[in-house]
């Protein structure tokens, strides 16, 4: 990764970002490149986005093209993130493919909550906000994501439905403003962020960051009210707006009826004047609801977080990686609330690192795969948390539907398959949580399925009575000679005879057990 350059790519509600970095000796970015254009995905929907229209589609593919081809020339990676419109959205995946096949760029959907410690990342870098307790707000096209962080861990996140084009689409949407229609909005506002603040309320914050194109924008026409020029737009980083600015600056957007009225406004982007309204009702209630007297600007935010990440996870020799214990911290915290056997599951996840790091030869998976193996472990029980029959599935279930910060879709995705398949049936094509991988990640979770089966079994009894594996490979056979306490552990052994078909059929091995 140091030695590369990075193309980051965030595919919002309103408009698609490109930067491209190149990183130095000392693990930091500097900026070679950038992009945008204004998309609009969410085209013709009001309120929820439910459908992403063939002519957003079209516009969308055009421009990764040539974000591609950018990035192309600066022979940099590309990684592209996808947030609300794209994760609502019922044709998610039509897009998703359209996007691969056509443009040659792998999307990552990517959660509410995920997106928030992103952006928290991307925030801390640009604003002096390490070490305090940090509310981070970022007002996007469909969403606003909520974040109190301090030290870079996260304390609290949420991520409304709320966002400038959506509120602009749904009270706005021939783009005139009255009385009647403003109140109408700043009253659902009130409502739909109404939980947020009070969670919010009772953690407190220190200091209070704002980011993306609402908040930006309202800075730059707060500084044009006050110095009557147009500013530099590179120097509206740190940039502190108080609730008074806030509140002029919304006064002035309101007053302004017509779309051609506010394309007129000193600091507005054209391009932005349609859905400015929404969004400045939403920022100044946000200030309201909170009592916020100030905020400070944040010029980087999800990118920026896209990019941190990306060398937290790329090369932790430069960066020792608190992106794992992010990681870590968010699948202990699943496992915790859902009532867990922390002493058998941690059995089984170290029994599951003996395994993994003696079949290196056989499985050949990269040694951040064992991350996955890891987390499925701690939580391939958590299904028992709904009932006892079927516990497998439900842990699927529950592992797929709750937001592990720092994991993207398709990470959660591995892990849910993994702890699904550690008892009962084989991945096979008619599951549909399973068929819709791509044959990498199907092989993945084939091994490391076939790998926990085995830990698990030599647990049956959650009496940890087998500590340790010595294994032997040769040709056609792998050897496990299981080092446990006491007796001969029959149960284990009955249960491993019940377990190892999987492995066996993935390795094309017979597993022998000697004891």
């Amino acid at each position: 990764m140091i030695n590369s350059k990075l193309a980051a790519i965030d595919i919002g509600t309103n408009s698609f970002h490109m930067v491209i970095v190149g990183f130095t000796a000392k693990g930091d970015f500097e900026i070679v490149d950038r992009s945008r254009e204004v998309i609009r995905l969410s085209e013709g929907s009001k309120g929820d986005i439910k459908f992403i229209s063939e002519a957003a589609i079209i516009r969308g593919v055009e421009t990764l093209k040539r974000f591609k081809g950018i990035a192309d020339s600066h022979k940099a990676i590309v990684r592209a993130v996808a947030t609300s419109a794209v994760r609502e959205s019922s044709n998610q995946l039509e897009f998703i493919k359209k996007v691969y096949h056509e443009a040659g760029v792998e999307i990552e959907v990517i959660s509410g909550e995920e997106e928030a410690r992103l952006i928290y990342l991307g925030v801390c870098k640009a604003v002096p906000v390490y070490n305090k307790k940090t509310l981070c707000i970022d007002i996007g096209g469909g969403s606003t994501e909520f974040l109190l962080g301090q030290n870079g861990q996260v304390l609290y996140a949420n991520s409304l439905k709320v966002g400038a084009v959506r509120l602009s689409q749904k009270f706005f949407p021939d783009f005139d403003l009255n009385k009647e229609r403003i109140k109408e909005c700043t009253r659902w506002v009130e409502g739909e962020i109404y939980p947020v603040v009070a969670g919010i309320a009772k953690i407190g914050f220190d200091v209070c960051v704002g980011s993306s194109g609402t908040v930006q924008s309202t800075a730059i026409m707060d500084y044009a009210l006050k110095t009557k020029e147009e500013p530099d737009f590179h120097v509206m980083n740190n940039y502190l707006l108080t609730n008074t600015d806030v509140q002029q600056v919304t006064e002035n957007v309101l007053s302004k009826e017509t779309l051609l009225q506010r394309q007129k406004i000193k600091g507005l982007e054209d391009k932005r004047a349609d859905v400015i309204p929404g969004g400045i009702i939403l920022l100044n209630t946000i200030f309201k609801s909170l009592g916020l007297k100030e905020m400070l600007v944040s010029e980087f935010a999800l990118r920026e977080g896209i990019i941190l990440d990306s060398l937290e996870k790329y090369d932790d020799e430069i960066l020792k990686s608190s992106l794992h214990n992010i990681r870590m911290q968010s699948v202990k915290h699943l496992a915790e609330i859902s009532q867990f056997d922390q002493k058998h599951c941690e059995h089984v996840s170290a029994l599951s690192k003996i395994l993994f790091d003696g079949l290196k030869e056989i499985h050949q998976l990269k040694d951040s795969c064992f991350e996955f193996l890891e987390a499925a472990s701690l939580l391939h029980d958590i299904g028992y948390h709904i009932a006892h029959s079927k516990h497998h599935k439900h842990s699927y279930y529950i592992i797929r539907n709750c937001s592990l910060l720092g994991f993207n879709d398709l990470e959660i995705s591995l892990i849910a398959n993994i702890a699904r398949y550690h008892r009962k049936s084989h991945p096979k094509s008619r599951h549909p949580e399973f068929e819709i991988l791509a044959k990498n990640p199907k092989e993945t979770v084939r091994k490391l399925a076939s790998i926990l089966r085995i830990s698990d079994a030599f647990d049956r009894t959650h009496s940890f009575r087998i500590t340790d594996i010595k294994i032997e490979l040769n040709e056609n056979e792998v050897i496990l000679q299981p080092i446990f306490q006491g007796d001969v552990p029959e149960i284990e052994i009955w249960s491993f005879e019940r377990r190892r078909e999987l492995f066996e059929e993935v390795f094309n091995r017979k597993v022998v057990l000697k004891i």
